[in-house]
């Protein structure tokens, strides 16, 4: 098996084992993730029918997960901000 098979079936588990709204982020974060870097939590909730708090609870498990996409937390100005890259 090649390493990039090996990341493929992690980031598989990992994404198995998130919540349907971690999942749902998820999927959000890498459509958008093509034309945007950077993402607030408010704005996110907007998108998927969520409040802000609830985006801010279920990031720290795609923060710390493997996955396609790599988020992190960037700032705090009026909503937290996630920065999201490929």
């Amino acid at each position: 098996m090649s390493e990039s098979d090996t990341s493929d079936s992690t980031a598989t588990r990992t994404a198995a084992a998130l919540s349907d709204k971690q999942r749902r982020i998820l999927r959000y974060l890498r459509g958008q993730s093509q034309t945007n870097t950077y993402f607030k939590s408010r704005l996110i909730g907007d998108d998927l029918g969520m409040s802000a708090k609830e985006v801010g609870v279920n990031m720290p498990a795609l923060v710390d997960g493997e996955f396609d996409v790599t988020v992190e937390k960037w700032g705090y100005s009026s909503s937290t901000t996630w920065k999201v890259t490929n």
